[in-house]
């Protein structure tokens, strides 16, 4: 929703290979039709991704590497605010460990 679909919505228009990283199954399979059906690119993804769990940005980045040839552009847009105090599984504060940790992880993994 918002800035981030804006943006796959976007690249997708320009027929670039978007990949949604949602951590929702179900918004991000509605916002990959969506977007799919708004700008007729049928190379839209959704991929799982929490960046609160410092495991599943381990686990998406590895599948990217992986699967993808190569990597043009990564947007960093998701984020929470608001919650009550909170830690992960990990051991870690919940806002601190989306907002900051797992993305500047995320980002370092794919640096190759």
């Amino acid at each position: 929703a918002g800035i981030g679909k804006c943006v796959a919505m976007e690249l997708a228009r320009r027929n670039a290979r978007t990949i949604l990283a949602c951590r929702s199954r179900e918004r991000g399979q509605a916002a990959v039709q969506e977007i799919r059906a708004a700008t007729g690119n049928p190379a839209v993804l959704l991929r799982l991704l929490d960046t609160g769990s410092l495991a599943s940005v381990r686990a998406f980045a590895a599948a990217v590497l992986r699967e993808e040839p190569r990597l043009d552009v990564l947007v960093n847009n998701a984020g929470i605010t608001g919650l009550p105090f909170a830690i992960t599984s990990e051991g870690l504060e919940q806002t601190f460990a989306t907002n900051y940790l797992g993305p500047f992880l995320l980002t370092n993994l794919l640096l190759g």
